[in-house]
């Protein structure tokens, strides 16, 4: 068992900063615990990250003070996922991407976020604007009635392998068409991640995407240092390096690499 600790870099392409400096709205009852920029930086320390992407939560609706803020304390080999309304004006669009955001998140799972009607519109208008990708929260349940606007847009990402199996095949049409995938969210899925992951690997070894799916709110079970390991297990080196670091470097674009 290869480990961690032998380093193979870590880009992080799934964490949430929780700061209740800025504001929080309750989803279905829930607000999460207090996570900053200090407490992400000393939970990942012995994963020694060496950039990620900060994702907005359904509990952060459409403020971008967090996340600007966390930008500049994480500084540029970071970026930011963000929420906004399909009504942004394009001068929100640059001025966010000036500070590092490169993508706009769709929660169709829980909410918090632009509805599905604004999909299509608003990830072609930020591809056009500052070349952003759109990422999905959604169970691979419910793909099938979105894959024919999926695979007519410019870029995509999916979270959490998609969570079901039930649906899953059609996650794997989506990644031969070009959709990325995070390999994140291993205790909220419902299926043995290992041959997922190397399903989707067998398509396209530039689609799957690493990240830690920290503080793990809500889930079954939060993620565990030993999580990397299971990537670094399952896949050769030059692999294991796509999916770790290179592959999100290459999909985000952050303002400076390591």
């Amino acid at each position: 068992m290869r480990t961690v600790e032998e380093k193979i870099k870590v880009f992080d392409s799934h964490f949430h900063i929780i700061d209740n400096r800025f504001p929080l709205v309750a989803n279905q009852g829930y607000l999460p615990d207090n996570f900053t920029c200090a407490d992400y930086l000393e939970r990942a320390r012995k994963l020694k990250i060496a950039g990620g992407a900060i994702v907005s939560g359904s509990f952060q609706a459409f403020d971008q003070t967090y996340l600007v803020v966390a930008l500049e304390e994480l500084g540029p080999t970071f970026v930011g996922v963000t929420q906004f309304p399909a009504s942004a004006p394009d001068e929100e669009i640059m001025r966010l991407d000036a500070a590092g955001v490169r993508a706009v998140r769709f929660n169709l799972r829980r909410g918090g976020s632009e509805g599905v009607e604004g999909l299509e519109d608003l990830a072609r208008r930020v591809h056009e604007i500052a070349g952003w990708h759109v990422e999905l929260y959604v169970d691979s349940r419910h793909l099938t009635e979105l894959y024919c606007i999926l695979v007519a847009l410019p870029s995509v990402s999916i979270d959490h392998l998609g969570l079901s199996r039930a649906g899953f095949d059609t996650l794997l049409k989506l990644v031969e068409h070009g959709v990325h995938v995070k390999a994140t969210g291993f205790g909220r899925v419902d299926f043995d991640v290992v041959p997922a992951m190397k399903a989707i690997v067998s398509i396209n070894p530039d689609a799957l995407m690493f990240g830690t799916d920290l503080p793990s709110t809500r889930a079954d079970r939060p993620f565990r240092d030993e999580d990397v390991n299971v990537i670094l297990d399952a896949f050769d080196e030059a692999i294991g390096r796509k999916v770790l670091y290179e592959n999100a470097v290459a999909f985000y674009r952050p303002r400076a690499a390591v």
